[in-house]
């Protein structure tokens, strides 16, 4: 068995990975085909990726343009230590109110930094100004070297 084949994390390792983490490096593609690389928070809708954004960022007007995405979560300094998941799929948009607030909550309850009595008003507030999206993967890739030392 090859070194890729022996760190590959199971889907259910997969599912708990995606679970664990709060970030995700989300690359869309820019209008001369250059990527775009930014860190989001996220969330899992029926674990799915999810993420929300200003109507008017650069992701947006990528994703409205092209729904193509990778989205890399990850973990590790050491090199056998490293444990990662990356997506690449194609994002489904949210605009309804109710859709993007519920994309925010999920986002926000994820977040050390948001206090649970404060957690309806920041998504509340925030929602208006949004757009959510949800991650239908097309191709998943993941790795785990802390397999590579058994």
């Amino acid at each position: 068995m090859n070194q890729r084949a022996a760190a590959a994390m199971g889907e259910d390792e997969v599912a708990a990975f995606l679970l664990y983490g709060r970030k995700v490096q989300l690359a869309t593609i820019n209008p001369d085909g250059t990527p775009h690389l930014v860190t989001m928070f996220y969330g899992l809708s029926d674990g799915r990726i999810a993420f929300w954004t200003y109507r008017s960022s650069r992701k947006a007007h990528n994703l409205a343009r092209d729904p193509r995405v990778t989205c890399l979560v990850e973990d590790g300094e050491a090199y056998f230590e490293l444990r990662g998941v990356q997506v690449a799929g194609e994002v489904r948009r949210v605009d309804d109110l109710a859709g993007v607030t519920a994309v925010g909550r999920l986002i926000a309850a994820r977040l050390p930094d948001v206090p649970a009595d404060a957690l309806d008003a920041y998504v509340t507030h925030a929602a208006p100004k949004r757009t959510a999206y949800l991650v239908q993967p097309l191709r998943v890739a993941s790795w785990d070297h802390r397999k590579l030392l058994s």
